[in-house]
């Protein structure tokens, strides 16, 4: 996946698990339950993860659980909320280009994406113990 040229600012990645899925496909915002901040170097690894991902084609529901927002010393860059459903992510924020906003596809079966989504659900739990 292309990720917008502000990633290289990227100095901290805050991990969302998303409550209201609904709201995020047009939604400003990002929110849910934060689980997990992530500083250098897993920051860097995280979006190297992300970059790996190949595309995929788009299915509907578009019912995303779990975002993160990318920061950098001059506060958000960008974010990203994942379905791992419909294969889709979607990409917003101060930092993104028009023409890179919006929905992307990528292969949820792939090995960047199943290591990203162990990642996420790691960080889920140990936020709720």
């Amino acid at each position: 996946m292309l990720l917008p040229i502000a990633r290289e600012k990227a100095e901290l990645i805050e991990v969302v698990r998303i409550t209201d899925p609904i709201r995020h496909f047009g939604s400003e915002d990002l929110t849910g339950d934060e689980v997990a901040l992530w500083g250098a170097p897993r920051t860097d690894q995280i979006l190297a993860l992300i970059g790996d991902l190949p595309d995929s084609e788009l299915h509907r529901c578009f019912s995303p659980g779990w975002g993160i927002r990318v920061h950098g010393a001059d506060g958000l860059l960008f974010q990203l909320a994942f379905c791992f459903s419909c294969h889709g992510v979607r990409l917003w924020g101060p930092g993104v280009p028009d023409q890179q906003k919006g929905l992307h596809g990528f292969d949820p079966d792939s090995a960047p994406a199943r290591e990203l989504l162990q990642q996420f659900r790691d960080a889920g739990s140990a936020g709720s113990g």
